[in-house]
């Protein structure tokens, strides 16, 4: 609880900078909201790599959900409400589901403990300029690291043949309580397995990615997603690591309302 409290001026901070950066626009986010669905709903085959040592790859089939519903949206990985307008959008109020904890059952970690996945509770925004998208996010990891995650991404939108590409560039950024908990060796750890204690300090990530629409029928879109992070020092340099780069991809189908 109280590092949730420490997050909270964090947070309220970064509400008070996008006010004061979009408040003479903030009209133009002011919409019917609509009683009805508006965008896709599908299925996806989800895939990721994995930068820790012997933890393969990730491959599932979740569903696929980008569309907003009233106040409700949801958009694959991230879901909210969104409240007060704010620019070219509106302050939202965020979950989301990751799947960034790993197993150690194998034997080249044994000694180090389990990692349960985070869950990310925060604000954002997601700003529909003229010039592209711009997503602004806040979130606090509600289970075991409790370290806050940041992020900042730009899309934008090209019409290609029969086709819609969405190039993407952003920054994912997380403060050392988390970084520590996923990628740190405790010296309790290190004592019982073969690598020396780690405790790494806050981590900055870069991101490039794109997405494909492709229309395949009347209202139904193939979806393809690909994203690579390059991934900062603060996990490259833990002994539990053996890559720079992590990659996550989706494949959708999903019907258009």
């Amino acid at each position: 609880m109280a590092q949730a409290m420490k997050f909270l001026p964090v947070a309220f901070s970064l509400v008070s900078i996008l006010v004061s950066t979009f408040c003479s626009v903030s009209a133009q986010a002011e919409e019917a909201f609509s009683p009805h669905i508006q965008g896709d709903v599908g299925g996806a085959i989800y895939m990721s790599t994995s930068p820790v040592k012997n933890n393969g790859n990730t491959q599932i089939t979740v569903p696929y959900a980008y569309f907003d519903y009233d106040r409700f949206f949801a958009r694959f990985d991230t879901f909210g409400i969104k409240t007060l307008p704010l620019g070219y959008g509106y302050i939202e109020v965020l979950g989301r589901v990751n799947l960034d904890g790993f197993q150690t059952n194998q034997p080249s970690l044994r000694g180090i403990n389990e990692r349960k996945n985070s869950l990310p509770l925060g604000i954002g925004t997601f700003q529909e300029t003229p010039y592209g998208g711009i997503f602004l996010n806040a979130f606090y990891d509600a289970n075991r690291s409790h370290g806050q995650l940041y992020e900042l991404i730009y899309a934008s939108k090209f019409d290609v043949a029969n086709t819609v590409v969405y190039p993407m560039f952003g920054f994912e950024h997380f403060t050392a309580e988390y970084t520590r908990y996923f990628y740190g060796v405790s010296p309790a750890e290190a004592k019982s397995s073969i690598y020396p204690v780690y405790s790494p300090k806050a981590n900055t990530t870069t991101m490039l990615g794109m997405v494909w629409e492709v229309p395949v029928a009347n209202h139904w879109n193939v979806n393809i997603y690909m994203l690579r992070r390059l991934l900062g020092s603060a996990i490259t340099q833990s002994p539990l690591v053996n890559s720079k780069l992590q990659d996550e991809a989706f494949f959708s189908l999903s019907y258009r309302y």
